[in-house]
């Protein structure tokens, strides 16, 4: 019997960014250390789905080990929407704790008087996924977050609550006890969805009605708008807000 030696694949541009970029935020801030836990909330969109990926391929990097969980909270608007995420796992031999709520139907019920559907749909998925990672005993909660969401989330708090802040890229919760961190908030979107399709991520599309149709929508409409205005306010915004957020968000002593 002959056997045939497999060629590795080369990884593309977009794929060493998304890599590369959250290696090095890892590093800087210390985000992992050996035996860490990590839960991975995956919704299911290309953000959270790549970041998955990227961490399971650091595993192959870091001179440590540490371990990978993906947690999926399917909101409920359509109960086999996940699918594509198990069969992904199983093939790429990640460990997956799936289930099935009602928090985007309560979301949008009478039972949610006061908040958005979306802030009260994430604000019980947050808290689910804080339980879950109780019950695993993780030590940390990875978030799909990017360096787009930093922007819009920075301009959404200044002119809707009045507050100087942005995204964390590491943050202490539960005093210490659990760590949310945020590995691609470096990484500009169009990489990151480059990178999605060159690995043939199975992403599905959102359910949820109001999907699109939000005040973080609008935000991202008007950031748009002002980028095509001058090439520059892109670059600018992006650099000077990672930079100041990473600098808050280095690791205390």
């Amino acid at each position: 019997m002959t056997l045939k030696r497999v060629k590795a694949e080369k990884a593309t541009y977009a794929q060493k960014v998304c890599v590369g970029q959250a290696g090095k935020l890892m590093r800087q801030l210390e985000m992992l250390s050996p035996g860490s836990r990590v839960g991975v909330a995956v919704s299911g969109g290309v953000d959270s789905f790549v970041m998955l990926n990227v961490l399971r391929l650091r595993q192959r990097i870091v001179p440590f080990k540490f371990n990978v969980l993906a947690l999926h909270v399917n909101p409920g608007f359509d109960e086999a929407s996940h699918a594509p995420l198990i069969e992904w796992c199983a093939e790429k031999g990640v460990a997956l704790h799936a289930e099935v709520t009602d928090h985007g139907p309560r979301a949008h019920s009478p039972e949610n008087r006061k908040a958005s559907a979306c802030f009260y749909c994430a604000m019980l998925r947050r808290t689910r996924l804080f339980q879950l990672c109780e019950q695993y005993g993780l030590t940390h909660l990875a978030i799909g977050h990017n360096a787009d969401d930093l922007v819009t989330t920075f301009f959404m708090n200044v002119f809707q609550t009045g507050r100087v802040q942005g995204l964390s890229a590491s943050e202490p919760f539960f005093g210490g006890r659990l760590r949310m961190i945020r590995p691609l908030l470096t990484v500009e979107k169009d990489h990151i969805k480059r990178a999605a399709r060159q690995w043939g991520l199975p992403i599905w599309s959102n359910p949820c009605p109001s999907a699109g149709n939000t005040r973080r929508s609008d935000f991202e409409g008007w950031l748009k708008e002002m980028y095509g205005r001058d090439r520059r306010f892109r670059a600018n915004a992006f650099g000077a807000l990672t930079r100041w957020q990473i600098d808050s968000g280095q690791p205390k002593p």
